[in-house]
């Protein structure tokens, strides 16, 4: 099992992560599309992702516009998996 980051720990991770938002006990970031297919493709690259990694996000589809949050459910917050998944969705956007 992930530990929870330190704060240390998620403030040097987020310098590396500038697209991403720190809510709370979660990561969030919303990517927009062209248009609706091209979101769903992007959904279906994160799942895949996701299925391969064993931890999958929480996802909000309005329209062109995709929504990310991650957080590790067993712990309680944010955890090495969390930045893990958010650096390959990157890489699916970049």
């Amino acid at each position: 099992m992930n530990d929870l980051l330190s704060p240390e720990e998620l403030a040097d991770a987020l310098k590396h992560l500038p697209d991403w938002e720190h809510e709370g006990k979660t990561l969030v970031r919303t990517v927009e599309f062209e248009d609706f297919n091209e979101a769903i493709d992007f959904v279906n690259d994160v799942a895949e992702i996701a299925e391969e990694e064993g931890h999958h996000p929480d996802i909000l589809i309005r329209y062109s516009k995709v929504t990310l949050t991650l957080t590790t459910h067993d712990v309680g917050g944010l955890t090495s998996s969390d930045l893990d998944l958010a650096h390959k969705v990157d890489n699916q956007v970049d």
